[in-house]
C-alpha cells in the first residue's frame, strides 16, 4: 500500500461516518504559544476542543503535519522523525468512547479498509489512581463488544494511558492498540507494551474532565482526539520494521545515496546518518516552504532550524557528501514526492533553496575551523568534560549548536557543562537551551481574558499595518502569552518612528470607535470574494470563520475574541526588530 492509497482511504472511513474532512493547518501554531511548532493534529483545533463552534461541524477528520523536536537524538533509529503526518478524527461533544473504539478496530481490521490480522493486535487502558476512577468502560467495550481476550488488555497508569497538562485544563484517559510486528506464529497470548515488537499504532484520547486547581470536573461536552501516525502504520501494512523503507522516503534517501556513493542497509552507522538526513532534511523543508515562513536564526523557530540543517550537513560530510550547495538537492525531491498533498512546497520551493544555500555556506565556512578547534580542545585534555565556556566559544565563534558539541563529545566519550554553557549563553542574550526546551513540550495556550485581548488586538495590529506599510505585509507567526503580543510579518525595511506612531494611532482608534466584533461563517470562495485576509490553508468547499471589526479588519481565524474591540485597553509598541531575512517582528502590549 502507498502513502497516498493509506492517507485516502483513512478519510474515506471517516467520510462514511459523518465527518467533515478539513486540511492540515500550518507548522506554525496560531493560538498556542507555549509550542514552537505543530506537534500534534490536535494543536490547531484548541478553540475548538475549548467551546468554539468549528465551521465544518462536530465531526472532524484529517492528516496533519507536524513536528516533534524533543527527542531529535533519538532520531537515526528505524522509527523516529521530526516531521511526520499524524491521522486523526475528533468528537466535538458528539460521539464518545463506544463509537471512537469501534470505528478504530474497524477501519484497522475489516477487509474493505486495513484489513490487519485481529490475532496480532493488543490494546490498553488506564488502570485508574486516586485522581479518576478504572475506565471500565473502555475495558467493557474491548473486552465484551469487540472480544479480545483479557490477557490483551493492559491495564496501565497514567503515564500511559492519560493526556492533561500538569497546568490544567481539558484531559482524560486514553486507550492505545497496538500491532505485532514479530513473526505471526509467534505472537505471544499476552500483551507487554515494553516489548520491542508490540508497536503501538492508533491512540484514542478521551477528554472528560477539567483539571482545575489539582482538581478534576467533568467536562458538560465530552470530546474525542484521536491520532495515528501515518508513516508507522505505513511500514506496519507493508511488512517493515523500518519506516525509512516506505515511501515516504525511499526517493529521498536515494537522492542521498546518489549524492554520498553510499547504500543503504550496508552498515548500521551509515544507515544512521542517512536516516538522520533524510528526517532533518525533509522537516526543514517544510518549515521554510510553511507559508507562515520561517528562516534559519539563532532564536526560537529559527534556532530549531538551522539545528535540523547543520546537523544533517554534518551527517552529510561523515558518510561523504563533498558537493557545495547539495542540501537543496534533497528538498527538491521532498518538494516533488508531497506537492500534491501539500502544495506549499512546490509553491515556495524557489525560496527554499535560496535558504538552505546561504545556510549551507554560512556553515560550511565555519565547520572545518570548528572541527579543527574542537580537536585542540581534545588535545588540550581537561578531564572528562567540555567546559561551558569552550561549548559557547564553539557556538559563538563556529556556529556549532550545543547539540553538535555534545554529539562530537559523546563520541569521543566526554560529556559537556551544559549549565554552564547556558549561562553564558544568558549572557549574551541569545536563545537559552533550557527556556526553549519547555517550548517544546506543548500543551494548551491560555485562554484567558488578557490573552483574548491581546488575540484580538493582533488582528488590529495586521489590519493597521497593511494600512500603513502596503497590501503586500501578510502575517509570518504570532506568539501571545498573558503579558505580551510577539507578532511577525513580512517586509524588507525597518519601520521609521513615524510609521510605527501611525501604526500604534490606528489600533488605538480603532479601539476607541469599539467597533463590534463579528463572526461569519462562509466557504472559502465566499471568504476570498469578500477580501478577508488570510493564508487560505483551508481547501475549497471548507468553511471557515471570518471575524470582521467594523471596515477596520476582516481576517480568517478560530478565534478566541473579545466581542468589541472597546474593551481592549490601550495599545503600545514596545519594539521592532527583525526576525529574520525579510520578515520583521513587533512586541506589544495592552496598557
Amino acid at each position: 500500500m502507498t502513502s497516498g492509497e493509506l492517507r485516502q482511504k483513512y478519510l474515506d472511513f471517516f467520510k462514511t461516518k459523518g465527518h467533515a474532512i478539513i486540511s492540515s493547518a500550518s507548522l506554525i501554531p496560531e493560538n498556542d504559544p507555549t509550542i514552537l511548532y505543530t506537534t500534534a493534529g490536535m494543536h490547531p483545533l484548541v478553540p475548538f476542543l475549548m467551546g468554539e463552534k468549528h465551521p465544518a461541524g462536530t465531526r472532524l477528520a484529517n492528516c496533519q503535519k507536524c513536528i516533534r523536536t524533543g527527542d531529535i537524538e533519538e532520531v537515526g533509529d528505524s522509527t523516529h522523525h521530526t516531521f511526520f503526518e499524524m491521522l486523526g478524527n475528533w468528537s466535538l461533544g458528539d460521539y464518545f468512547k463506544k463509537e471512537a473504539i469501534l470505528w478504530s478496530w474497524e477501519f484497522l481490521t475489516d477487509h474493505e479498509w486495513l484489513n490487519l490480522d485481529k490475532k496480532r493486535l493488543a490494546v490498553s487502558v488506564f488502570q485508574g489512581d486516586q485522581d479518576s476512577p478504572f475506565d471500565q468502560e473502555s475495558f467493557a467495550i474491548w473486552k465484551k463488544e469487540i472480544g479480545i481476550a483479557e490477557q490483551r488488555i493492559a491495564k496501565l497508569p497514567k503515564k500511559n494511558n492519560w493526556w492533561g497538562l500538569e497546568t490544567g485544563g481539558p484531559c482524560g484517559p486514553d486507550t492505545e492498540i497496538f500491532y505485532w510486528a514479530g513473526d505471526a506464529d509467534k505472537v505471544p497470548a499476552g500483551f507487554n507494551d515494553d516489548h520491542p515488537l508490540w508497536v503501538e499504532i492508533w491512540n484514542n484520547v478521551f477528554m472528560q474532565y477539567n483539571k482545575k486547581a489539582g482538581k478534576l470536573e467533568p467536562l458538560a461536552k465530552k470530546n474525542v482526539d484521536t491520532g495515528m501516525g501515518l508513516e508507522r502504520i505505513l511500514a506496519v501494512m507493508n511488512g517493515l520494521a523500518d519506516n525509512y523503507q516506505t515511501d515516504l522516503f525511499k526517493n529521498i534517501i536515494n537522492r542521498i545515496c546518489q549524492l554520498s556513493g553510499q547504500t543503504y542497509g550496508k552498515t548500521p552507522e551509515i544507515d544512521k546518518a542517512l536516516r538522520i538526513i533524510a528526517d532533518h532534511l525533509k522537516a526543514a523543508t517544510f518549515i521554510m516552504a510553511d507559508d507562515k515562513a520561517v528562516a534559519p536564526s539563532n532564536t526560537d523557530r529559527g534556532y530549531v532550524l538551522r539545528r535540523l540543517i547543520r546537523r544533517a550537513i554534518r551527517y552529510g560530510r561523515q558518510i561523504g557528501i563533498v558537493n557545495e550547495s547539495w542540501t537543496k538537492e534533497i528538498a527538491k525531491v521532498v518538494a516533488h514526492d508531497y506537492q500534491a498533498i501539500y502544495p506549499e512546497l512546490s509553491r515556495n520551493i524557489n525560496k527554499v533553496i535560496e535558504q538552505l544555500n546561504v545556510e549551507e555556506g554560512k556553515f560550511n565556512k565555519t565547520l572545518e575551523q570548528g572541527l579543527r578547534e574542537f580537536e585542540k580542545i581534545i588535545k588540550q585534555g581537561s578531564g572528562k568534560k567540555i567546559s561551558g565556556k569552550q561549548a559557547f566559544d564553539l557556538y559563538q565563534s563556529y556556529g556549532f549548536p550545543l547539540e553538535i558539541t555534545e554529539e562530537l563529545a559523546r563520541e569521543q566519550g566526554l560529556s559537556v557543562e551544559v549549565e554552564a554553557f547556558c549561562q553564558e549563553l544568558k549572557k549574551h542574550q541569545q536563545l537559552s537551551r533550557t527556556a526553549s526546551a519547555g517550548q517544546f513540550k506543548g500543551g494548551l495556550a491560555d485562554a484567558g481574558a488578557q490573552t483574548t485581548k491581546l488575540h484580538t488586538a493582533a488582528h488590529l495590529l495586521l489590519a493597521a499595518l497593511r494600512k500603513v506599510l502596503g497590501e503586500q505585509v501578510v502575517q509570518r507567526g504570532s506568539n501571545i502569552t498573558a503579558e505580551r503580543l510577539r507578532f511577525d510579518f513580512s517586509y524588507p525595511t525597518k519601520m521609521t518612528d513615524e510609521q510605527k506612531q501611525q501604526v500604534e494611532n490606528l489600533v488605538n482608534q480603532a479601539i476607541k470607535d469599539k467597533l463590534i466584533v463579528d463572526c461569519q461563517e462562509m466557504s472559502l470562495a465566499e471568504a476570498k470574494a469578500f477580501k478577508a485576509h488570510g493564508t487560505f490553508e483551508s481547501k475549497y468547499g471548507e468553511r471557515v470563520k471570518v471575524y470582521m471589526m467594523g471596515n477596520f479588519s476582516k481576517e480568517i481565524c478560530g478565534g478566541p475574541h473579545v466581542d468589541n474591540t472597546g474593551k481592549l485597553g490601550h495599545f503600545k509598541i514596545q519594539k521592532e526588530e527583525s526576525s529574520s531575512a525579510g520578515v520583521r517582528r513587533i512586541k506589544a502590549i495592552l496598557e
